[in-house]
């Protein structure tokens, strides 16, 4: 059944008789003749705008509510005042913004935009999934939005190259992956940044952690702790590093290095850098490990990394354990115990022929702190852990707990409760605050379970 059947008829397998059920939705597709005026349009605009080369998006979008009038006194004739309004925003966004999903874009409450192919567009509001009512023409409307995203990064995506991660200007992360490997036709996923990154009111006010832990961690930050924010895909772990990265003081240099720039950081002395993909030859890639090993001779008061993935990870945890520290980053864990086991596995892809027991004595002695975060059932981000490297005793890297997500339940409309609590333990990192003039009030840390 080829894809335009399967989206037009919907198959379940039984209903609650046992026999099969199917019914049939109509593909969300424009009636065939709006689908010509507009490409018609699209066309007429493109060739007069040649004619005003050089303006900015917002004379472009005055240009072409200007020029569609003679169009529209020509080819409008049979088309009502909201049916033109629709065909100039339609076009306009294809000029100015990424097609249909423009409107996505811009809406606040929308947080990830999933284009599964051109019939399919689903979205992420308020932490749960929808399938909206955008569709695109065909595989090549969906071709050109990801084209337009990813051209003038210097990127590229073909048969030869068919993924590619990129960013749009405000910094929103962008993957896109195209047939061969894409059966659904050419996939975008665009996770959205916020206009105004978040500060850590913003966690407070959304109950991703508590005061408390807040004042924790600015003060851990100005103290130079070196730091790792664990978590699974899409549980907050970039803003809260961008949050982390906002109490880093005004007068030191920072270094950020990621895939695809998202970090906004408000410091005066910053410098970003990004990797650069293989050219069509398969040459001039630079990865984080490159960018890491290079801002070594930059003099950076603090290195921030995006997210390690690979042998990069080796790299960051000598610069934390040779004096660059105050350090950030974050890695794809389920807990902060199994992020000390994906750090060593990450080591161990250097290809450095390490002992294990070196491995942890190398992790051990870098990390002071992992804040681990989870997307809990109700959509909600929540620092779940707030835990403590101690050492080694052993073979084993000591971990010890000093604040907690500790839930309590579920409410009827499905969120769940719960609340902050320490552990009761004094963290041993303490000392090293109060050397830096943070006080660490005793009442934090008697709420024991």
């Amino acid at each position: 059944m080829s894809l335009l059947k399967r989206i037009e008829e919907k198959e379940f397998n039984q209903d609650q008789n046992g026999e099969k059920k199917r019914y049939t939705t109509p593909v969300k597709k424009k009636p065939r003749h709006m689908e010509e005026k507009e490409q018609k349009l699209h066309n007429y605009l493109v060739e007069e705008l040649k004619k005003h080369p050089g303006q900015d998006d917002a004379h472009i979008k005055k240009l072409i509510r200007d020029l569609s009038d003679p169009f529209f006194e020509q080819e409008g004739e049979r088309l009502t005042f909201e049916q033109k309004k629709q065909l100039l925003i339609n076009v306009e966004n294809e000029l100015t913004g990424y097609g249909p999903i423009t409107p996505l874009l811009a809406d606040p409450h929308v947080s990830e935009v999933m284009v599964n192919g051109p019939d399919q567009v689903y979205i992420e509001k308020n932490g749960h999934l929808y399938e909206s009512d955008v569709a695109f023409r065909d595989d090549e409307h969906v071709l050109r939005v990801i084209e337009k995203i990813v051209s003038p990064l210097g990127r590229r995506i073909d048969e030869s190259m068919p993924m590619v991660d990129a960013r749009l200007p405000d910094g929103s992360r962008v993957n896109a992956i195209i047939p061969p490997l894409a059966l659904n036709g050419p996939t975008l996923t665009i996770r959205k940044f916020s206009k105004e990154p978040f500060q850590i009111h913003d966690l407070i006010r959304m109950g991703t952690l508590d005061k408390k832990m807040a004042k924790f961690l600015d003060g851990c930050v100005k103290a130079r702790l070196n730091m790792f924010v664990s978590g699974g895909t899409s549980s907050g772990k970039t803003s809260t590093l961008n949050v982390l990265s906002s109490f880093i003081p005004n007068d030191e240099r920072i270094v950020t290095i990621e895939d695809a720039a998202e970090l906004k950081l408000y410091q005066d002395h910053v410098v970003s850098l990004e990797t650069r993909p293989s050219n069509i030859e398969g040459k001039g890639e630079i990865s984080i490990r490159d960018l890491v090993r290079n801002s070594l001779r930059m003099r950076p008061d603090r290195i921030v990394v995006g997210e390690v993935r690979s042998a990069e990870t080796l790299d960051m945890l000598q610069a934390m354990n040779t004096g660059h520290d105050g350090s950030l980053a974050t890695g794809h864990a389920n807990s902060p115990r199994e992020l000390l086991s994906r750090l060593e596995t990450m080591v161990l892809m250097a290809g450095m022929d390490l002992p294990v027991r070196a491995i942890r004595e190398q992790i051990a002695g870098a990390l002071d702190l992992i804040i681990h975060q989870s997307r809990l059932k109700d959509g909600t981000r929540k620092i779940t852990h707030m835990t403590e490297v101690l050492g080694m005793e052993g073979d084993t890297i000591v971990l010890q707990d000093i604040f907690v997500y500790r839930q309590t339940g579920v409410s009827p409309d499905g969120k769940i409760e719960g609340n902050f609590v320490s552990t009761g333990i004094r963290p041993h990192c303490a000392d090293t605050l109060e050397r830096f003039g943070i006080d660490l009030p005793a009442e934090w840390f008697q709420e024991a379970w």
